[in-house]
């Protein structure tokens, strides 16, 4: 199995035109400012590492095997990660991103064969630590099986519902340079045994973290996706506590997370 580069470096300028169009995705219709203090998860829409349409698998995905190992699995889905904060994530300023892969696990599904890859992010400005990011990635076989989607199994202290457009799907993957097929054909969803356009996980989490940073400041968040959110589909922001979820049709559990 091709393990790809130990580590992948990218240096970036945090531009503030660029935050700016990310909260305008996110519903926010202000400004930013220099060095202004970004939300939870705003570092996707920085640190690109473009290839041309060469080197795409068909996923739209670039090929495994350069710095994510080829597992030999041709579907990828976002399962949950942890994103630990040290200090704030500000525009204007520069930034550099250290990747690496921490684990590869492989196990045996309903679904068929399944491997996890987890990558863990550190993001760094002016030298210091600004958030570390551990990415939980699952491939697979085949689409997983829904027969028995989880349900939310309590009531929540506060409800948001959750206003998603085919806009707001192609903003958020042009901002964090996303090609994921999953996000935008909806005849390569169908043709992959999905019945609609997927809501990308990393901005359902991103919304939960943005919702738990206003009650107050974040050290650390956990989320885990549990089920597809199809765009269409009538979804809610909950959270019970410091228990976030994001609920979808029928109180079907689409992603769990907790915040400290």
């Amino acid at each position: 199995m091709m393990t790809g580069k130990d580590e992948d470096r990218v240096n970036d300028r945090v531009d503030p035109a660029r935050a700016r169009a990310l909260l305008a995705t996110l519903g926010d219709s202000g400004g930013v400012e220099v060095g202004q203090v970004l939300p939870p998860f705003a570092h996707h829409a920085f640190f690109w590492t473009p290839v041309t349409e060469d080197y795409l698998a068909r996923d739209g995905h670039p090929e495994k095997g350069a710095f994510l190992p080829d597992v030999d699995l041709p579907l990828r889905m976002w399962a949950g990660g942890r994103l630990r904060l040290h200090a704030p994530f500000r525009a204007g300023v520069n930034a550099e991103r250290f990747s690496r892969v921490t684990g590869v696990a492989r196990k045996e599904g309903r679904s068929g064969k399944l491997a996890f890859v987890t990558i863990r992010h550190e993001v760094r400005q002016r030298g210091q630590p600004v958030l570390t990011e551990d990415q939980d990635i699952v491939y697979r076989e085949s689409v997983p099986l829904e027969s028995e989607p989880p349900v939310a199994g309590e009531a929540p202290d506060e409800r948001r519902a959750l206003k998603l457009s085919n806009i707001t799907l192609f903003r958020y993957s042009a901002l964090t340079f996303n090609s994921h097929r999953i996000h935008y054909d909806q005849d390569y969803c169908q043709a992959e045994g999905y019945p609609g356009l997927l809501v990308h996980g990393p901005l359902m989490a991103t919304m939960l973290a943005m919702m738990a940073d206003q009650r107050k400041p974040l050290e650390l968040f956990e989320f885990r996706a549990t089920s597809p959110l199809y765009l269409g589909d009538v979804a809610w922001l909950c959270r019970a506590g410091d228990r976030y979820w994001v609920e979808g049709p029928r109180r079907r559990l689409c992603m769990t997370a907790t915040a400290t």
